[in-house]
């Protein structure tokens, strides 16, 4: 009896993990605006390469000269490193980069990170299309 008891309870613990993880993970739509892209230039000041998602954060001046901070979320380190980035080498801290993106629904200061252009004209990207967020061919608005 009591096997079977733990079985049960490793069988609902499994469970209940599994659906915590799946519903944490969110898809483009739901937090980013395809119809409101963005381009941002700033200075890096630090990136997260964590799963689900890498974050890139930039200080970029506003119109009136004071600095916003920014948080650009991407693809995980997997997928960063299959198209082309090498962690605390592509890019540093103090590094100035141009951003392409989608704004965040709710008009902070989040963006869905597409492409990154560096201050020698290399370009990667960080993040998928809009969309779907599963790296189709043809993006939700042109893609600069």
């Amino acid at each position: 009896m009591d096997l079977r008891r733990t079985r049960i309870a490793a069988l609902s613990a499994a469970v209940y993990l599994s659906t915590a993880l799946l519903s944490a993970h969110h898809s483009f739509g739901a937090e980013y605006d395809a119809t409101k892209p963005i381009t941002l230039t700033g200075v890096v000041t630090s990136i997260e390469w964590t799963n689900p998602h890498s974050y890139l954060h930039l200080d970029v001046k506003d119109d009136k000269g004071g600095l916003a901070s920014w948080k650009l979320e991407g693809y995980p380190p997997s997928a960063l490193y299959r198209t082309g980035w090498k962690k605390e080498v592509s890019m540093k801290a103090g590094d100035t980069v141009t951003v392409f993106g989608w704004r965040s629904r709710d008009g902070s200061n989040l963006a869905h990170a597409r492409e990154i252009t560096f201050a020698d004209g290399k370009k990667l990207f960080f993040g998928p299309p809009a969309g779907t967020g599963d790296g189709g061919s043809v993006p939700a608005v042109a893609v600069p």
